[in-house]
């Protein structure tokens, strides 16, 4: 039977990615003030920023409901398909166990809890949808996906910790010393949660620059098929920069996408932050 992979929208793939791998994406809710409205459709990123400087107030998310997971998956199950479902991390948001009991509800779907977010999800769904192109079973595609999501490795550097600090993930003391020293912390996934990883003096730049040094520099497990560089508001040289940097350190990666995240992702990291994330073999 053909396979439907569907997705939320904290993968952060891009338009044309998601149309090139014919996915389905399944949008969280953002709210602003009074306002609310779905990621990537009613709400962008630019939306958040103007509401943050506006208002001094973070945008708030919601997981995707069970009735909403119950919709999608009855149109496609109505079409004849299996269903292979992706969610953010568990430990981040509810949406896993809204599309599990949506699942039970509808039958033949299988929710796969990714234990990640933005492209580190991404990473794991590409290679279902790929999978489901060349005629895999959902089974078989659920079974890949499991051994590939504890390879995944997932990180970004935080400009600023203004977002971090709003949304009540460091304190007011943390935050302080941040901005005093002018540190930027890259922020790792870990078993399905995030922890503190290194944390960089100076400007964001030199910070981005050392980030990806550390990430890639004198490795040989990374696997070389696709990497990504997902950023929000980041200065397009700057991208081209890490670009460049993958290049001369992984000089063997068949593909480099670039994604900006969306407003999920972004209501909880704000603006110039900016990840690579890979497969380790």
């Amino acid at each position: 039977m053909a396979v439907k992979i569907i997705a939320d929208s904290t993968c952060d793939l891009s338009q044309e990615l998601i149309e090139k791998y014919d996915i389905e994406i399944i949008p969280l809710t953002v709210t602003l003030g009074i306002t609310s409205g779905y990621d990537g459709i009613d709400i962008t990123p630019e939306d958040i920023y103007e509401f943050v400087e506006k208002t001094g107030e973070l945008s708030k998310t919601s997981a995707v409901n069970v009735g909403e997971y119950i919709e999608a998956f009855k149109a496609w199950r109505m079409r004849g398909y299996d269903i292979v479902s992706f969610s953010i991390s568990s430990g981040f948001s509810s949406s896993f166990q809204s599309a599990v009991t949506a699942a039970e509800a509808v039958g033949g779907v299988y929710p796969v809890d990714t234990r990640n977010l933005s492209t580190g999800e991404a990473l794991v769904i590409l290679k279902a949808a790929e999978m489901a192109k060349n005629g895999a079973s959902a089974a078989e595609i659920v079974r890949k996906c499991e051994e590939l999501i504890p390879k995944v490795e997932a990180s970004f550097v935080v400009d600023s910790i203004e977002y971090l600090h709003k949304g009540g993930r460091c304190s007011s003391v943390a935050a302080l010393g941040a901005n005093l020293f002018k540190i930027k912390p890259a922020i790792e996934v870990i078993d399905g949660g995030m922890q503190a990883g290194k944390k960089y003096r100076g400007n964001i730049n030199k910070a981005i620059t050392t980030y990806v040094e550390d990430r890639l520099g004198g490795r040989d497990d990374i696997d070389m098929s696709r990497i990504f560089i997902t950023h929000t508001r980041c200065d397009q040289a700057e991208v081209d920069k890490v670009r460049e940097l993958i290049h001369q350190y992984c000089p063997d990666m068949q593909e480099i996408l670039e994604t900006v995240a969306g407003a999920t992702i972004t209501t909880h990291c704000g603006p110039g932050t900016l990840g690579i994330l890979f497969l380790r073999k």
